[in-house]
């Protein structure tokens, strides 16, 4: 069965929505990286079900009145990458996990890298939400819509995690080195 893709208008951009038969198989940023998800032959939309759905579920998403998705999903990738991503369906709205949380979820907390190079590949973007996972110290990291399309959804969200306070006896990071 060949992908069918619609682009629809967003707050973080020209998306891509690329269904399968009856899921949705990708969700692509306007500057993706050439086949980061890489997925079959594609054609036009002609008037996908899922895709229509999707559609409007993001744009309640964006309006701020859906705070989950109720989509049927193909994810296209390795069993470990569909290990990761069906972790991230588990961050609730407004929360993020660290890519070691993520590890230690799915049974290999040895994995933290193979971890973020899988989120990093993950097709279906926002709704699978790799914008919820962000670095052990709280630092917004890698997002392949970007980090300015990472902290808008986090602050969609109310998700926005806080520096951490400063204490009296903290040490620059630049000084920090020479000791």
């Amino acid at each position: 069965m060949a992908f069918t893709y619609r682009f629809i208008e967003s707050p973080v951009g020209q998306l891509k929505l690329i269904a399968k038969g009856p899921c949705l198989a990708a969700i692509l940023w306007e500057n993706d990286r050439p086949n980061r998800v890489p997925l079959g032959h594609m054609s036009e939309d002609q008037g996908s079900a899922i895709l229509d759905q999707a559609e409007r579920q993001l744009a309640e998403y964006f309006a701020g009145t859906r705070n989950s998705f109720d989509l049927e999903l193909d994810f296209h990738g390795t069993e470990f990458q569909k290990k990761v991503w069906q972790a991230l369906l588990t961050i609730p709205f407004g929360e993020t996990r660290s890519y070691l949380d993520i590890a230690i979820q799915i049974g290999n907390p040895a994995a933290v890298r193979a971890v973020g190079a899988a989120n990093g590949k993950n097709p279906i973007s926002i709704v699978a939400p790799c914008h919820r996972v962000i670095g052990s110290s709280g630092a917004l990291t890698g997002f392949a819509g970007g980090l300015a399309a990472k902290e808008l959804l986090l602050t969609l969200e109310g998700g926005m995690p806080q520096p951490a306070k400063k204490r009296r006896n903290d040490v620059p990071s630049t000084q920090a080195s020479l000791f």
